[in-house]
């Protein structure tokens, strides 16, 4: 596994949601607790209260999370994500996002909607090896 990995993580919350579930499926699924989210309140365009969690993990923690992330995704999830390397990495980033309501249901899913934003950042001091590195990422589930 890489040695230096960071994670951000960011979800949108709407009003209608019932945060202490988004809450405890991440500690159920993903073993990332409340504290390790800071939560920031804000208006939505018709005036509807939206809570933003945020968070950032490093080291230990973020290895772990990512092992724990890719070994629950399906096969073919993984394989589709190789396959996007290119176009979902950005500066060292690799930019990925899973269902919120699969989430809340115990699962992991590869989503464009209704998201938890996921970006993985590991130091890659030459672009041609972008791929091969987040290729052994993604790998760890295999």
């Amino acid at each position: 596994m890489i040695s230096k990995i960071d994670v951000i993580i960011d979800v949108i919350v709407h009003a209608t949601e019932d945060i202490s579930k988004i809450f405890q499926s991440f500690e159920d699924v993903l073993e990332l607790k409340e504290e390790d989210f800071t939560i920031h309140e804000t208006v939505g365009h018709f005036e509807n209260p939206i809570i933003i969690l945020n968070a950032k993990i490093q080291k230990k923690q973020a290895q772990n999370f990512v092992k724990k992330l890719f070994k629950s995704l399906s096969v073919e999830q993984i394989n589709e994500l190789i396959q996007e390397i290119e176009e979902r990495t950005v500066d060292s980033r690799f930019h990925m996002r899973l269902d919120k309501q699969e989430l809340i249901k115990g699962n992991l899913r590869v989503s464009e909607k209704d998201t938890i934003k996921i970006k993985i950042h590991t130091p890659i001091y030459n672009k041609k090896d972008t791929v091969k590195l987040f290729t052994e990422i993604l790998q760890i589930a295999n």
